[in-house]
């Protein structure tokens, strides 16, 4: 039985984890702020640094055996921080801590290129000593599950500071403390910590086995994937999930299942994964008489297109070309994938 053909059985679970929910590293949340602890951490050559830069983060990819190996952080010891920047504590190992320097990579690092790491070796430029410059979005699921949870946590500490440099309150500008956890005005005392904010990720099924997928208007032509908003103030999820599937698609929808959540650090969002069926489809006990699923109205503002599939069109138009999935990192292709069964091509 297919358990998205019928609004009652619970779909299957999202793989477990996710790209970018992947940590081995202590944050040593307590230990981060003791008075001290970012400054012993410097102190020490056996701290390594990450290298960030908004969703930028250092990489280095040498090839292996075969030509093509896995990429993993361009990690440096303390001296090695050049230029202007911020440190953030990220925690320990067996091996030490770890800390992020936020900074200008381009000119932290001259001459290293910005990639993506899903190039061919031979179809990239390298830089001297194999380092380049790469986004978390493309290199999240290829690192290990040590640099994936440390580059997640610095592309969102270097994203939130970005943008939050001054008090709220007053407008002076605030340091940080706490080990770069939080940031505190000298002027009035308050303190600001970096923000998450919670959206809503979801397949939308039609209960006869068809998923719905849309392109947004900032997306490549070909791409296609599932809805997504934020929850707005005072909202729960499951009400965020119906307010933007009827708000984009013009679809009501009936039950919600929660799925899954994934950090998206881009720049601070939590992205709450669901599963929804529209309002009235087969299955749904509230309606008896209904046969046809309405179709989606994309809003024309948010949403382009948006059309129903069944997994032998997807996989025929995936197969031409028509349609491109989104990248492997993403909860997004996690929930097309659980529809579909198994593993398909990223975009």
């Amino acid at each position: 039985m297919d358990p998205f053909a019928m609004p009652g059985p619970r779909p299957p679970a999202l793989p477990e984890p996710l790209a970018l929910n992947r940590a081995s590293i202590d944050r040593a949340g307590i230990e981060r702020t003791a008075p001290g602890t970012l400054e012993a951490a410097l102190a020490d050559p056996a701290t390594r640094v990450v290298l960030v830069d908004g969703a930028r983060v250092a990489i280095l990819r040498e090839p292996d055996g075969d030509g093509v190996g896995a990429p993993r952080l361009a990690l440096v010891g303390p001296a090695a921080r050049r230029g202007e920047g911020e440190t953030f504590y990220l925690g320990r190992d067996d091996a030490g801590a770890y800390v992020a320097w936020s900074c200008d990579l381009d000119e932290a690092l001259p001459g290293a290129p910005t990639v993506s790491p899903a190039a061919s070796p031979g179809a990239r430029d390298r830089a001297p000593g194999g380092v380049t410059i790469a986004s978390l979005r493309d290199v999240g699921h290829l690192l290990d599950d040590r640099d994936t949870g440390l580059a997640t946590a610095a592309v969102a500490l270097s994203q939130w500071r970005r943008t939050h440099r001054h008090c709220p309150r007053c407008g002076a500008r605030t340091r940080l403390v706490e080990g770069g956890w939080a940031a505190r005005c000298d002027v009035d005392g308050h303190v600001v910590y970096p923000r998450t904010d919670p959206a809503v990720i979801m397949a939308v099924h039609d209960g006869t086995g068809r998923i719905l997928l849309a392109r947004s208007v900032a997306w490549p032509e070909r791409r296609r994937s599932v809805l997504a908003g934020f929850v707005e103030a005072g909202e729960a999820p499951e009400a965020a999930v119906r307010r933007e599937v009827a708000e984009e698609v013009g679809l009501e929808i009936g039950r919600v299942a929660y799925a899954g959540a994934q950090p998206w650090p881009f720049p601070a969002s939590l992205m709450l994964g669901f599963h929804a069926w529209v309002a009235g489809a087969p299955g749904d006990e509230r309606v008896v008489d209904r046969v046809d699923v309405p179709d989606p109205a994309p809003d024309g503002i948010e949403i382009t297109h948006a059309d129903w599939f069944t997994r032998e069109e997807l996989a025929a138009e995936l197969a031409d070309g028509s349609v491109r999935l989104p990248m492997r990192t993403s909860i997004a292709l996690a929930l097309v994938e659980s529809w579909y069964g198994r593993e398909l091509p990223a975009g």
